[in-house]
């Protein structure tokens, strides 16, 4: 009987050892592949890109952003239409029906500070006069300046333009300030059964899920919201 060499016995193992081990990484790489594949198709059924449908009739396709991030643009639009919108009012629009509408706009806590502030720019107490008709003309919002989690700051300057039976060439009240934005998780505004122009327009407004916690002055340097 002829004996293998216990040298040449070890020659034949490495290569089938170096084999195996190669088979088995190649596996190993095989299956997470795979399962990197399965979050991928995860991630994207717990967060499907939505399609948007432009007015110019071309559409895309957009990632889902988290819930508590605003574009500035959508923040300083809500900013500058929220503060028109409360303060424009005329015969046919009076303004307790305005504020009505519009505070919904607004943080519970943040209301009766934001009504006095808005609603009686000046000595007179507009607010309650029905005579009175009133418009925000703005000149401008600044970028939003980011406080917080979900809060940001806008600075707002605009002149308010205020018109009587007495008094039809009007004046102009200066309106500039500091406004604190927050994103909140739901629609903060619902529609009547019958539902005005004016409370369309809100809703509009209110589709950004935001609203405003907080009015002060622009020399305030302590406006924060909390």
């Amino acid at each position: 009987m002829q004996l293998i060499p216990k040298k040449n016995h070890q020659k034949n193992i490495l290569p089938l050892f170096a084999v195996g081990t190669f088979g088995l990484h190649v596996i190993t790489l095989l299956l997470l592949m795979f399962h990197w594949s399965l979050l991928q198709q995860l991630s994207r059924h717990l967060m499907p890109q939505s399609l948007v449908q432009l007015v110019d009739g071309n559409a895309i396709t957009v990632n889902p952003t988290p819930n508590l991030e605003r574009y500035p643009e959508t923040i300083r639009r809500f900013v500058g239409q929220t503060m028109t919108l409360m303060l424009t009012w005329s015969k046919q629009q009076p303004p307790e029906t305005v504020w009505e509408i519009s505070s919904q706009l607004l943080a519970a806590g943040a209301k009766q500070k934001l009504q006095s502030e808005i609603m009686n720019v000046n000595s007179t107490n507009k607010f309650q006069n029905g005579g009175s008709e009133s418009v925000l003309i703005v000149q401008k919002i600044s970028q939003p300046t980011k406080i917080g989690e979900g809060k940001w700051k806008v600075e707002i300057i605009a002149h308010q333009l205020i018109f009587s039976n007495s008094d039809r060439l009007g004046k102009s009240v200066q309106f500039s300030k500091q406004i604190i934005v927050k994103a909140t998780d739901t629609q903060v505004i619902s529609l009547p059964d019958l539902p005005l122009t004016w409370h369309v327009a809100a809703y509009r407004l209110g589709e950004a899920r935001l609203e405003i916690s907080d009015i002060c002055e622009r020399q305030d340097n302590n406006c924060s919201g909390s």
